[in-house]
């Protein structure tokens, strides 16, 4: 379980923008990482204005934040 922080929105919050964020995506392989954590990762990376490497160990790995 994730810890929560002041950036994050909730589920229900995320359920309407799901599908823009979809749609944006390329033909790869089936996401392993729940896209809710990337988007509150890269909400927590905005808002802090910290480094990539500095993402709180809870998140997924920076380079998979990065990468999506």
């Amino acid at each position: 379980m994730r810890k929560h922080y002041p950036s994050d929105i909730t589920r229900r919050q995320f359920e309407i923008i799901r599908p823009i964020l979809e749609a944006a995506k390329k033909s790869t392989r089936p996401r392993v990482i729940d896209l809710y954590d990337i988007f509150c990762a890269v909400a927590y990376f905005l808002r802090t204005g910290g480094g990539w490497r500095m993402l709180p160990g809870d998140f997924p790995k920076w380079r998979t934040v990065y990468m999506c």
